[in-house]
């Protein structure tokens, strides 16, 4: 984007906090009646005070003088209508969209979830439970009996019993039978977050309250508590088990991993083993190599265990066998607990991807309810409700009637109106998630109650320029850079690269501009070791090519010479500063730790570049010459009143700033 190369130097800053507004608004001067402000003026000047490397726009004379001419443009702009430009919108759009994220949510709830989240992920809890199953729209009846149900097991795991064989009698999780409840070691959001929150809570060897879940009742029961060991990257070679386990079979497989590690032991590379033993087919390609993980992320905790237990970089573990079979694991690299600055980003897309995301949503929605007023149409309401029957739950449900009988206000948020049709239209996509809640009337009135939420996020969105006068600076920023940026490439960058009759009478008429210094067509040779260069310099006087030295002068291993050639200006820093502007091979010349010698093959005076030769440059001034006169005309064209006593007040206030 060409906005940040425009003379204006104009810098679309997301730095929210750096915003200050004036304690005083004032017309500081008008554009055909059109009023301009000094809190804009001041505000834009003193954020791109630094960026500027002119001292003359530091001036605030002149930096009036730019700002209205800037907006000279804009209003172009805005008469040429390239705001209506469906391009332009779509990049404003977009921008607005990005800027809006730090408005549309609640950061405050946000910070605090992080924080939390990290000094939970501090810690790894191992931990088993018990499930009872209840649907999340369950009957309050099939609700209450789930929850007497986890509460009698909960009382009875509390009086003595263990509880693995409570688990493994009356826990509904499928796996429960096999693995007695446990869950092993986890951390931070490995678990949905009412069980981890649970489970967090819950003193080591203690049991949990009853927990719900979308799952059903869970009680938890904390058997252990340890640092987080953070991740870890190993190789491994494993010899599985037979599946039907015959003692022949399974002493083979022990005594081929015995074989692999005595072969380690002997000094045989431990990848080249893993290729050719290793039974992971995914991991055995690579040498062995397991992508990195931490505790609670492996089927087996055996395998961690030995993982995690081993401390020195490519040392490996002797032989041990886990339920899948016989590994050797060989560590590549820890990897520590990351610092909450280190994690912070990692940890916000967690929390936005997880059941967190909905204290969030929720706080933001609370906030929204009580911020702006809303009134329903219960005339419409009853209307619509009447007319949602059961067919609601199987996907197949469709408005009766006339379309345009709930083209009527729904809804009212502050002053803008949301008819029924959009509420229908609502419900329609709704049907989708086949919701189990019943009866009917409460899952309107909770479908209802989503579609206020969602209409007060919209109407909050579309007001953020109104509510943060900050958000409404930066947007006004970014739009008339857009504009002046679309203007400018219409009215003067293509005209300079596309007028070939006016770039070249600019040319002629400005000559003495573009101008040679003296130049040396060259090739220079250097090197920290005198003895090279002076070969280089024999060489050189044998008229031998560049690409013959250096393949004479380096070793198989080692670069030696370094050859550069071209044709440079006087004064270019590639030319050695002792060099002599004369033709043929030089002296050897010393520069610092470096020693050169050159042959001039010729020597080109000073003169006129052609046009060709600086059309770059020439194109550059041509589009600041077409600027300037533009701008003149623009100034021509309008009438231009700056309230002087007003800006001799804020140069003052600004100086004092200083």
């Amino acid at each position: 984007m060409k906005i940040k190369q425009l003379f204006f130097g104009l810098a679309i800053s997301l730095n929210i906090a750096a915003y200050a507004q004036e304690s005083k608004k004032e017309v500081l001067f008008t554009i055909d009646n059109k009023p301009y402000y000094t809190d804009e003026f001041t505000r834009v000047y003193n954020k791109n005070l630094d960026l500027v490397k002119d001292e003359s726009q530091k001036d605030i004379n002149h930096y009036l003088d730019l700002f209205i001419a800037y907006k000279l443009k804009i209003n172009k702009a805005n008469k040429l209508s390239l705001q209506n430009n469906p391009q332009y919108q779509a990049e404003l759009a977009s921008y607005r969209t990005q800027l809006s994220k730090d408005y549309v949510t609640d950061t405050k709830v946000t910070k605090e979830l992080i924080e939390e989240g990290y000094n939970r992920s501090l810690k790894e809890i191992k931990a088993a439970h018990i499930l009872i199953l209840v649907d999340e729209n369950a009957a309050p009846a099939d609700t209450l009996k789930a929850f007497k149900e986890i509460s009698d097991l909960r009382k009875r795991a509390v009086n003595g019993e263990k509880f693995e064989d409570l688990a493994v009698k009356h826990s509904q999780d499928p796996s429960a039978k096999d693995n007695k409840g446990e869950l092993g070691y986890f951390s931070a959001f490995r678990m949905v977050y009412p069980f981890e929150s649970a489970a967090y809570k819950t003193k080591k060897e203690g049991i949990s309250q009853p927990v719900r879940t979308r799952f059903g009742y869970h009680i938890i029961k904390v058997e252990d508590i340890r640092d987080n060991r953070g991740e870890v990257t190993v190789s491994h070679i494993m010899i599985m088990k037979p599946a039907n386990n015959p003692t022949t079979t399974a002493e083979k497989a022990k005594s081929t991993i015995d074989d692999i590690y005595q072969k380690l032991n002997q000094g045989e590379k431990f990848e080249d083993l893993a290729r050719q033993f290793s039974e992971d087919r995914s991991s055995a390609p690579e040498g062995g190599l397991l992508s990195r993980f931490g505790s609670g992320q492996l089927s087996s905790e055996e395998f961690e265990q030995v993982a995690f237990g081993l401390t020195v970089p490519n040392s490996y573990s002797k032989p041990f066998e886990s339920q899948f079979g016989w590994h050797i694991v060989k560590l590549i690299e820890k990897h520590p607990v990351k610092t909450l600055e280190e994690a912070e980003k990692d940890l916000e897309n967690k929390v936005r991807k997880d059941d967190r995301s909905r204290l969030i949503t929720n706080s933001l929605n609370e906030t929204l309810r009580k911020k702006y007023k809303v009134v329903t149409n219960p005339g419409l309401y009853a209307k619509i409700s009447k007319a949602i029957t059961d067919s609601f739950y199987g996907d197949e449900w469709k408005m009766p009637g006339d379309p345009a009988e709930y083209a009527k206000p729904l809804v009212t948020i502050q002053d803008k109106q949301i008819n029924g049709t959009v509420f229908v239209a609502f419900l329609k996509n709704e049907q989708i998630a086949k919701s189990t809640l019943k009866p009917l009337s409460k899952l309107i009135g909770q479908l209802y109650d989503k579609f206020v939420d969602q209409q007060l996020n919209i109407y909050y969105n579309e007001n953020l320029e109104n509510e943060y006068p900050e958000f409404n600076a930066v947007m006004e920023e970014y739009r008339d850079g857009l504009l002046l940026f679309e203007l400018m490439e219409k009215e003067i960058w293509e005209k300079a690269k596309t007028d070939t009759i006016g770039l070249a009478n600019f040319y002629k008429e400005h000559a003495a501009n573009y101008q040679w210094k003296m130049r040396e067509d060259v090739i220079i040779a250097s090197s920290t070791d005198e003895a090279v260069i002076k070969k280089a310099r024999k060489l050189l006087k044998q008229n031998k090519t560049a690409e013959f030295i250096k393949k004479e002068l380096d070793a198989t291993d080692k670069v030696n010479v370094m050859i550069n050639s071209g044709v440079f200006e006087e004064g270019n820093h590639a030319l050695p500063k002792n060099l002599k502007p004369k033709t043929g091979v030089s002296d050897v010349v010393k520069e610092g730790e470096y020693y050169f010698v050159a042959k001039i093959n010729k020597i080109l005076p000073a003169g006129p570049k052609t046009l060709e030769e600086t059309r770059g440059k020439v194109i550059n001034d041509y589009q600041q010459f077409l600027e300037e006169n533009w701008v003149g005309d623009l100034k021509k064209e309008a009438t231009i009143q700056v309230e002087r006593p007003v800006f001799e007040r804020v140069k003052q206030t600004m100086q004092a700033k200083k």
